[in-house]
């Protein structure tokens, strides 16, 4: 099975899931490689979504080791970048020798999206600051491999995917798929959407169509689980899904 990407285990504020116990499920799903890629957010709001790079590294170091040649075991991390942290950012990048890096965006100013009550907008004008912020935090930071779940904000919309099409917020997003294609950074496939009941992963088919048009090619495969047992969640769907828009198993890094 294609390697996941993208995972959260008890180092994230909202995982806790023993790494071990993830490592053991992509190897009973025939994984050869696996990416441990926990919350590292600079400027979260009390401190939370870090851990102590230094332990991590020691922890991550030993299961390598403890399951090398069963598995490759990557340390990674999902990193929230922002247009005002980029200097700690870059800071975080260089200091550590990630093997992969997510990078994303977490937060609006000091609100988390994923708390939709926050944002006193409608869904059209709530995924657009999303996009915006998107765009902004991409272009200020890197360091990092993959743009995460683009349009995940979509998961906590009132009106989820009702009022979402790619046309609405054309003029960004191909802003963030041209950066992308010019830095060499791949776009994930994020199979969270399909456990939260949406219809497709992230991003959507309009958008991921858009991407390939523009000469997009390089895509990264992600469960974003938080749990063991979601490890490689809808991959099968997602290697349909991708190769409806023209792509193929290739095109995953």
């Amino acid at each position: 099975m294609i390697a996941d990407r993208h995972l959260h285990t008890r180092f994230s504020t909202d995982s806790n899931e023993a790494p071990e116990n993830s490592i053991e499920k992509a190897i009973s799903l025939g994984m050869k490689d696996i990416y441990i890629t926990d919350h590292y957010d600079i400027d979260f709001p009390g401190g939370e979504f870090m851990f102590e790079p230094d332990r991590y590294f020691e922890e991550m170091t030993k299961l390598k080791e403890k399951y090398k040649g069963r598995i490759n075991v990557h340390i990674g991390v999902e990193a929230g970048f922002g247009e005002k942290i980029a200097d700690k950012y870059q800071k975080l990048m260089s200091s550590y020798p990630w093997e992969y890096a997510i990078g994303s965006m977490h937060l609006i100013g000091e609100k988390d999206p994923y708390i939709r009550s926050l944002f006193d907008m409608d869904d059209r004008a709530y995924y657009r600051l999303c996009f915006e912020t998107t765009l902004k935090g991409l272009k200020a930071c890197d360091g990092f491999d993959t743009l995460g779940h683009l349009d995940y904000p979509v998961r906590y919309g009132y009106g989820k995917d009702s009022d979402y099409r790619y046309e609405y917020f054309a003029d960004i997003v191909d802003e963030i798929f041209k950066e992308l294609i010019r830095r060499g950074i791949a776009l994930e496939i994020n199979t969270a959407a399909l456990r939260k009941g949406l219809k497709y992963p992230h991003p959507y088919p309009e958008a991921l169509a858009r991407y390939k048009e523009l000469g997009g090619k390089k895509l990264a495969l992600g469960s974003d689980a938080h749990e063991a047992k979601d490890v490689g969640y809808g991959f099968e769907e997602a290697l349909e899904y991708i190769q409806k828009i023209g792509f193929t198993e290739e095109n995953f890094v």
